[in-house]
């Protein structure tokens, strides 16, 4: 080689330094491999376009530059657009669809990796610092391979989760006086217990302007409850529901007894009298019991979401327990309904009163237990119990533990709410996450009779607590 190809093949070198670097030089080989780790991390392909295959490194980077736009439409969506946002991402495909790239995306970042760690050429750099180039490099590639399988599982179960909790068949029904209403149903399927009859009965209303919350509370033995306009329980009760004294099969006039009435009692299983409730994702049990809590509130109820209370401690346990506040000494373990045998011979175990930190088993005692207490204050831990689970379903809660929230959730919830419905509710409750949970029980300390209620007065006490009088300004 001449004088003159040396020095413009050192030149090429000098000024090439990443794509045809000087081996000889440790130091500047050492400097090279640093970049190209931690290039290839920022922006994936720009390894290979700068130091090696460039139709790899093209393909790494457009589709690194898709990821970015993805990423920008997403984050500008919930910024500005959140209810579009929301309806694009809980459409069917879309998730799967994201998935899909992400788990490409994912496989060529480190395959991307890897081959650059082949560009660094390690042994031309010096010693120890080849070691920690290694060592960040794999650890990066690690990095990346976790967080992508990460990214793509939650978004498959995201998807799924969607897909089997929520109905594509129920048809979406507008505010009634600016409220969403959905039925909430607590059944608790334990052994020895029936799950058709419901422990627990609210109203969950919902405001479709702000997302604020009111929780209304149904007693399960509240009877004689008036069925509302239209409803085809009227044809058997025009006036309110009443108790049936068979052998054979009979019920009480309690609210909670609907599921002898309609399912039980009647051959056909109450589908002539709600012949869509299966095609919408409900039953005719459930559609009896919203047409009487209509009657009885004067809310239109379109939806429905039933809790096992068995599933509801696996919930409690996949959030990762439950804070509550203990009132009141209450045992652990089967025994007598209500008083009686003293505690202390049968109870398996004490919640003890103060502050706790509840796993699923022991939630479910808490809701449970009759012992030394009414059905009133039952309900009360049900309804407490239920409030504290969806005030610890944090977006950093459910992110961290999505499959296991999502498995307890398949397993414990049913519900007609539409998938259409999703993005709208999504979007209320990260208002309503800024807002005070408002409640309102029609039990006796509310001055309702449980055997002959008031109707009159439970609706305008409903309408109260639904809006408000605001005070006048002072003058």
């Amino acid at each position: 080689m001449t004088l003159s190809a040396e020095r413009t093949a050192g030149s090429v070198v000098h000024q090439r330094p990443m794509r045809r670097p000087d081996a000889a030089n440790g130091k500047m080989m050492t400097r090279r491999g640093w970049w190209l780790i931690v290039l290839n991390f920022l922006i994936p392909g720009s390894a290979q376009a700068l130091a090696g295959n460039k139709r790899l490194g093209r393909f790494g980077l457009r589709l690194t530059l898709l990821m970015w736009v993805l990423v920008i439409i997403a984050v500008l969506g919930a910024l500005l657009w959140r209810t579009a946002a929301l309806a694009v991402i809980t459409f069917p495909i879309t998730l799967p669809a994201l998935a899909v790239i992400l788990a490409i995306y994912t496989v060529v970042w480190v395959i991307l990796s890897i081959d650059t760690l082949r560009l660094v050429r390690l042994v031309k750099t010096r010693a120890p610092q080849r070691f920690f180039i290694l060592v960040l490099g794999l650890l990066l590639a690690a990095v990346q391979g976790v967080g992508g399988a990460f990214g793509a599982s939650t978004l498959f179960t995201s998807s799924g989760f969607l897909n089997d909790n929520f109905s594509n068949a129920a048809p979406v029904v507008p505010p009634s006086d600016g409220y969403y209403n959905v039925l909430l149903l607590g059944a608790d399927s334990g052994e020895g217990r029936d799950s058709l009859r419901y422990d627990s009965i609210s109203v969950i209303s919902i405001n479709a302007d702000t997302g604020a919350i009111t929780i209304t509370g149904v007693p399960r033995d509240l009877e004689h409850a008036p069925f509302s306009e239209g409803s085809p329980m009227l044809a058997e009760f025009p006036t309110r529901f009443e108790g049936r004294a068979d052998p054979e099969c009979g019920w009480s006039s309690g609210i909670n007894q609907l599921t002898n009435a309609v399912s039980f009692c009647r051959e056909d299983s109450g589908k002539s009298l709600y012949p869509d409730a299966e095609k919408h994702d409900s039953h005719p049990a459930v559609e009896a019991t919203k047409d009487a809590v209509e009657g009885l509130t004067g809310l239109e109820i379109p939806y429905y979401v039933s809790i096992d209370m068995q599933g509801f401690a696996a919930l409690i346990d996949a959030v990762g327990g439950v804070d509550i506040t203990v009132d009141q000494r209450l045992p652990e373990g089967g025994g007598p309904a209500y008083e009686g045998q003293p505690a202390e011979e049968w109870a398996t175990g004490w919640i003890e009163p103060g502050p706790q930190k509840m796993n699923g088993e022991t939630a479910l005692w808490y809701a449970r237990s009759r012992y030394t207490t009414s059905d009133w204050d039952r309900m009360q831990r049900q309804r407490e119990l239920q409030t504290a689970v969806l005030s610890q379903m944090t977006p950093q809660n459910l992110l961290t533990r999505l499959e296991e929230v999502a498995d307890a959730g398949t397993a414990v919830l049913e519900t007609d709410v539409p998938r259409a419905l999703v993005p709208t509710f999504l979007d209320l409750a990260v208002d309503a996450r800024t807002q005070e949970m408002a409640s309102l029980e029609l039990n006796p300390d509310s001055g309702i009779d449980q055997v002959e209620p008031d109707v009159a007065l439970i609706h305008q006490m409903v309408q109260d607590a639904l809006h408000p009088a605001t005070e006048a300004p002072a003058e």
